[in-house]
């Protein structure tokens, strides 16, 4: 009952719009003061040092300042307009440079919000600028900018790792298939759209195609493309490797990303400065949230929530995948309102005992769940990627053409969620393939 209550109370105030990491630390706290008595006061402070000297959490504001530095580089900017006029002649071409733009980015970051942006900034005009529907642009650049939720380097699998006690590297080789068959189903759901309602995605001009491949094209593609790579195979590469941990390689990648910029002539000291700004400010909000997260975890172990649950499911007789489904709808609806860092600090350490006493895969269970997240984040009303998109839309851009037009990748990601359901071994091949 007293861990019912923590739920109960810890919900209504986050419905009520309190901070999500000082209404967790607080109302953790005070029901910790019943439960433990002033012993809390010794007992939370080595958990929080605990999380300190976490080394697989070093990693995040690494990734967090490659995606910002990146962001910064003009690299993606570049690449976009190049894979658009590469693709120009098809129809549809631009909307399928985008989602393989979006890969890239995703895969050389892993920051969702930065990609959103950035590619609304600059695609969403010249798409709608050479006719394409409104819907089918927004939702296009939607899904493909919420591809850094499952596309590794994905800061999300890093919290999920840290929390689960599960292998980062073995969840970013995991998320290699799921993330890349998410992509050709995009690809194929526009190519589809094209053919079909050709109006809907009209093909570049062939005077911008013409000076498009003038003097200097193979230069501009080689520019374009190779720095990219270049950096996914720094950090991916060592990873996949063994030649370096997650850590390590985002050191790579921070490294590499500031070595990008400054090959663009584009390292500054105003740069530098509005970057490393950028990633305190993301890099605190994660950690105090995972502060408050650290004494929602002891409290609720102190107070036996967790043997609580697991007696309640074990007593309604639920079976693995009944439990399974059950997290992944409250998840789901979880993601209308809150961050997925709080649902992975709230949520996880909760149910993953007993994921672990099913005797269920736990890389598999991580990445479904990144995968679900990936989906919550582009579910209307709430999706946080819609609201990234609409503040950098253009006025005549409405809500209800976005929401139309994210329906369908919806869809797609809910078909793929479910295949990963039923074949976990699109998840775990890989992982063990490469241990082999």
């Amino acid at each position: 009952m007293v861990a019912l209550l923590l739920f109960i109370t810890l919900f209504v105030l986050l419905l009520l719009g309190f901070p999500v990491a000082f209404t967790l630390a607080g109302v953790s706290i005070v029901f910790g003061l019943f439960t433990f008595g002033l012993d809390l006061f010794n007992l939370l402070p080595l958990r929080i040092y605990g999380t300190m000297t976490n080394y697989v959490l070093i990693s995040v504001p690494l990734f967090v300042y490659m995606g910002v530095m990146l962001e910064k580089s003009g690299i993606a900017e570049r690449l976009l307009n190049t894979m658009a006029l590469l693709f120009g002649r098809l129809k549809g071409g631009l909307a399928v440079s985008v989602i393989l733009v979006g890969a890239l980015l995703a895969a050389s970051t892993g920051v969702v919000g930065a990609t959103v942006v950035t590619m609304g900034l600059l695609s969403l005009p010249a798409m709608l600028k050479r006719g394409y529907s409104p819907a089918l642009a927004t939702g296009t650049i939607a899904a493909s900018g919420t591809l850094g939720q499952i596309i590794p380097p994905s800061v999300v699998l890093v919290l999920l790792g840290s929390v689960m006690n599960v292998s980062v590297g073995d969840l970013f080789v995991g998320a290699v298939i799921p993330g890349l068959s998410l992509v050709v189903f995009y690809l194929i759901y526009v190519v589809g759209i094209a053919i079909v309602k050709p109006e809907l995605a009209p093909a570049i001009s062939e005077e911008e195609i013409k000076v498009f491949r003038g003097e200097g094209f193979g230069l501009r593609v080689f520019r374009a493309f190779v720095l990219p790579m270049f950096l996914i195979v720094a950090v991916l590469g060592a990873i996949f490797a063994g030649i370096a941990s997650p850590t390590e390689a985002a050191a790579v990648g921070a490294f590499m990303a500031t070595v990008l910029t400054a090959f663009e002539r584009k390292l500054t000291l105003k740069v530098l400065q509005d970057v490393m700004k950028e990633t305190t400010w993301l890099t605190s909000m994660v950690f105090i949230i995972l502060v408050g997260a650290t004494a929602f975890g002891l409290v609720f172990r102190g107070i036996r929530g967790d043997e609580a649950l697991i007696n309640f499911i074990e007593h309604l007789q639920m079976s693995p995948y009944t439990f399974l489904a059950f997290v992944m709808v409250a998840i789901f609806i979880a993601g209308f309102f809150i961050d997925f860092i709080e649902i992975i600090f709230i949520f996880m350490p909760v149910v993953t005992p007993i994921f672990a006493k099913y005797g269920m895969d736990l890389t598999w269970i991580a990445i479904l769940v990144s995968m679900n997240l990936q989906t919550s984040f582009l579910t209307p009303p709430f999706g946080f990627s819609l609201f990234y998109l609409k503040g950098v839309a253009p006025p005549e851009v409405t809500t209800n053409q976005m929401y139309r037009g994210i329906v369908p990748f919806i869809i797609i990601q809910l078909i793929m969620l479910t295949l990963m359901i039923i074949f976990p071994e699109i998840s775990t091949w890989l992982p063990k393939a490469l241990k082999d």
